[in-house]
């Protein structure tokens, strides 16, 4: 199982509206993820916007092309993308640059 960690920068005057919507992920769209192999996925923000996603998943490149196939994925994603800084016209989820993991206790 690949773990998988990346950053975000949600604009520090919308993380209050980010995590509302949050709250009420689309049914459709927690889904797809499961069915797309994203699993354990959390997302953690911090008050200056700074946003870290964390999942597992057996193959992540597999993963993002499975939810690049979805229809709620280019929904979801087009609605996100006003909440983000610095994505240069990408999508937030073509935006995700895993991290390289150093550490790992198991």
């Amino acid at each position: 199982m690949q773990r998988v960690c990346f950053l975000l920068k949600v604009r520090a005057d919308r993380t209050e509206e980010y995590r509302a919507r949050h709250a009420e992920v689309w049914p459709e769209m927690c889904q797809a993820l499961s069915e797309s192999g994203w699993h354990n996925y959390s997302l953690f923000l911090r008050e200056d916007g700074l946003l870290v996603g964390y999942l597992e998943t057996e193959d992540f490149e597999a993963a993002k092309a499975a939810m690049d196939a979805t229809d709620v994925n280019a929904r979801w994603q087009a609605e996100m993308g006003e909440f983000f800084e610095a994505l240069d016209g990408a999508r937030p989820d073509e935006a995700m640059r895993p991290l390289t993991e150093v550490f790992h206790l198991a």
